[in-house]
């Protein structure tokens, strides 16, 4: 009411404003403003709010920095869940290209459980921290006890001199002597134990879409590893996340002008999501297991038949882990019908399997670790054997370290699938 008669007496006084202006009503108008503005200023006040106005003007919210291991931001893979879908599926793969692409996480849906998580490993914050580059991570060790690290330029251990503060060992090849990083992450004595690409960061990373699958790319320039091994090399790491597949494929190029010793591998430690590491059962292909060296490093019998003993893991569906403790390295491996050999794990309790496919047939070594009790097994193929420029290998034995000569590239390949144990009858072996 009030401003239709304030609108009505602006219209009586004319458009031009004169005789407002000349009135004392403008005046009046402006005084009472001025003192209602005043008023609600001090309501206001009393109530703290204008301190706080002030306060966020002079102090913005600050953007929360995400954590980045090895310097680079973590790769996340992502699909959905098939609606209505009733057969395990993963759903996020969680990679670090500042770590030489190391798997951190990897989840699933599991018709008896849920979204799960499939990797012993931590979360991104805590990975951060504990990957520091330095003191008990300084040659990238954080990396082995969680995940899934890829191993380069060589996979497993190799043996050699070590130095008396026990941090590094002196491997002899050819003539030469390489002075590596030393650790015992899953060796009692010191050894040169996962590669020397552990916390090396990516210097190119890709990410495509394609329908329900995304690939993550990462290239690591050439390097000689601060001279620690011959020659350069130039790494490539693909992932691919797909419903019911995980594809690792890893690319090491020579780049250099020099013959290069060339090993990879791969060490994810797939939880039992059940938690009942006891009923789970492995399958792997392997006529044998190699046998740790004697005192003097060279032992009688560098490797041993596992038909008839606790290391027999040949059977079609598996044989039961129990109470087992497994650090073992299985060779030899074999394939039916001229496919790729492939390991299995079951979670009988949880209805569902890890399928494990080497398709390079570079692949001669299967290392497996689980401590008894504990809720994970790392299964790692790998294309070398452990120790492979030992002096305990005969003459005819393929320990799988290619030698790649300048301008040669090394391709190794692995997939992971899932699948419900209703499935088992599809096993092909």
């Amino acid at each position: 009411m009030y401003w239709k008669l304030f609108v009505r007496r602006i219209e009586e006084w004319g458009v031009s404003g004169k005789r407002l202006m000349r009135s004392g009503t403008m005046t009046g108008l402006s005084i009472g403003l001025l003192v209602l503005g005043s008023v609600l200023a001090y309501l206001e006040h009393g109530r703290g709010n204008i301190q706080k106005l002030k306060q966020h003007l002079r102090s913005p919210t600050p953007e929360v920095s995400q954590p980045r291991p090895g310097g680079e931001d973590a790769i996340v893979l992502t699909r959905s869940r098939v609606p209505g879908g009733v057969m395990p599926e993963f759903l996020s793969a969680t990679l670090l290209p500042g770590r030489g692409m190391d798997l951190l996480q990897l989840t699933a849906y599991l018709p008896e459980k849920g979204e799960v998580n499939l990797l012993d490993s931590s979360d991104l914050d805590t990975a951060a921290k504990r990957m520091s580059g330095v003191n008990e991570d300084a040659a990238g060790q954080a990396s082995l006890t969680q995940g899934g690290p890829v191993l380069v330029p060589w996979a497993g251990q190799l043996s050699g001199l070590v130095s008396h503060d026990g941090k590094s060992i002196s491997v002899p090849w050819q003539g030469k002597n390489f002075n590596l990083p030393a650790n015992t992450v899953e060796t009692p004595t010191p050894a040169a134990f996962g590669g020397l690409l552990l916390k090396t960061p990516a210097t190119n990373v890709s990410v495509d879409t394609l329908a329900d699958e995304q690939t993550a790319t990462a290239t690591f320039a050439a390097t000689d590893f601060e001279g620690r091994w011959p020659s350069q090399s130039e790494t490539k790491v693909a992932v691919l996340l797909g419903g019911r597949t995980l594809g690792l494929t890893v690319d090491v190029k020579n780049v250099g002008d020099q013959p290069m010793p060339v090993g990879i591998g791969w060490a994810p430690r797939f939880l039992i999501p059940s938690g009942d590491r006891g009923q789970a059962m492995l399958h792997i292909p392997a006529a044998q297991r190699t046998v740790q060296p004697g005192a003097h490093g060279v032992g009688t019998e560098p490797m041993a038949y596992v038909a008839g003993t606790p290391y027999d893991f040949t059977a079609r569906g598996g044989v039961t882990l129990r109470n087992i403790s497994l650090n073992d390295t299985f060779v030899h491996l074999k394939a039916p019908f001229d496919q790729a050999p492939v390991v299995e794990l079951r979670d009988p309790a949880a209805k569902f399997g890890y399928r494990m496919t080497l398709v390079s047939q570079t692949t001669r070594a299967v290392h497996v670790f689980s401590p008894a009790g504990a809720d994970f097994v790392s299964i790692s193929p790998q294309t070398n054997l452990d120790d492979p420029f030992g002096r305990r290998w005969g003459s005819g034995e393929d320990t799988g370290m290619v030698i790649a000569q300048p301008g040669q590239t090394v391709h190794w390949e692995i997939r992971v699938e899932l699948f419900a144990l209703t499935d088992a009858a599809t096993s092909p072996f």
